[in-house]
């Protein structure tokens, strides 16, 4: 496993799964060369991958994860893979004392998280989730404010993730599946926004939804809705959209001294925030400066904590701890909306169907299984 003594030479990642995804993590550790080195990638696509390490400059191509942990010494993998395999390549990294950067959705259950939770608490090796909202330079000066008090309570929120997918998206074969991809929007497109959400506000405490099939070819939701109660009071709203033509990315933080916003599409600088101080609570803008020089939200910009995290021995974000809050707030979106009740933090458990699908096995619009005939 990385440790500070790694800070006199540069880290070793490697890459499994070279889709389209991997492209932007291939990028981002170009962009922090030399501090870090693309050294191997994987894919069962033999040609797909030997185009791809030539393009990112990869000395070696593995056939799959198992080859490549036994003859790489590395520092990071990086899992650009469907989201079934996230987690079983994960715990394969983290048992070879590798630790694992997760495309999400990280896993496609809470039960399938716990798993991932406890190995890497037993290896003692990091399991990160790609959350890249978090570490633009706007995001953290807001997480760093709200948690110092600056702006007083939160009060009200609203978290709009309001994206447009066409019927073809969903013909690769993996896209839209329960099994297969965990969920819809809520999984898979507006999770980067409401984990900025839960970054800022904290724990949540119980939630109301909804969701729907509204008019793409999709066995999972293609909306959902969720009206959330915070642990400190504050209430939001999160709407997860893929039937959205005017696409837009949306968070707004009403405090007691100061509303602060975003608006963006896939990713945001410092010119798409807006800081509204209350009256008498001027003086708070000159705390919300927009230097040009500070990171967008990126791959990149996550990666480059991480590895400022694994030069000096230190735990870098976002750990599998706290990637299951967001996926809980998923998880309890669905079986709110499938069962028609709230929904508290921490109440799916034990035997829930819901702790071990997204589905619960209650889709309201999955198709009826005929009844068994019965002979006399």
């Amino acid at each position: 496993m990385t440790d500070a003594a790694t800070a006199h030479r540069p880290l070793r990642a490697a890459i499994i799964g070279t889709g389209a995804i991997a492209h932007a993590h291939a990028q981002a550790l170009a962009d922090l060369a030399p501090r870090i080195t693309l050294a191997a990638v994987v894919d069962v696509d033999a040609d797909r991958a030997a185009a791809f390490a030539e393009r990112f400059g990869a000395v070696a191509v593995y056939p799959d994860a198992a080859a490549l942990l036994a003859a790489e010494p590395l520092d990071l993998v990086h899992i650009c893979t469907p989201p079934q395999t996230h987690v079983p390549l994960a715990i394969a990294a983290l048992r070879a004392g590798v630790p694992a950067l997760i495309e999400k959705p990280t896993a496609l259950s809470l039960a399938e998280m716990d798993e991932l939770v406890a190995v890497s608490r037993e290896t003692g090796v990091p399991a990160l989730t790609v959350f890249q909202h978090r570490f633009g330079g706007a995001a953290r000066r807001l997480q760093a404010l709200a948690a110092e008090g600056a702006l007083g309570r939160p009060l009200v929120a609203t978290c709009e993730t309001l994206w447009h997918r066409t019927p073809d998206y969903f013909d690769l074969p993996w896209r839209g599946r329960w099994q297969i991809e965990g969920g819809g929007p809520t999984m898979g497109h507006g999770i980067h926004q409401f984990d900025l959400l839960l970054a800022v506000l904290g724990p949540w405490a119980r939630l109301t939804a909804f969701a729907a099939r509204q008019s793409l070819p999709t066995d999972t939701e293609d909306v959902s809705m969720a009206l959330v109660e915070f642990e400190n009071g504050a209430l939001a709203t999160v709407v997860n959209s893929i039937v959205s033509p005017r696409e837009t990315s949306r968070l707004r933080f009403d405090f007691e001294y100061a509303t602060v916003e975003v608006e963006h599409l896939y990713g945001y600088t410092d010119a798409d925030w807006t800081f509204t101080p209350a009256h008498g609570h001027e003086h708070l803008a000159e705390r919300w400066t927009q230097d040009p020089a500070e990171p967008i939200s990126s791959h990149t910009s996550q990666l480059a904590a991480i590895v400022d995290a694994l030069e000096i021995g230190a735990a870098p974000g976002v750990d599998a701890d706290d990637a299951r809050r967001t996926l809980e707030l998923a998880a309890a979106t669905y079986a709110s909306a499938f069962r028609g009740v709230p929904v508290r933090a921490g109440e799916i458990a034990g035997d829930d169907p819901f702790l071990r699908s997204m589905d619960g096995g209650a889709v309201p619009w999955a198709p009826i299984k005929p009844a068994l005939e019965t002979t006399r």
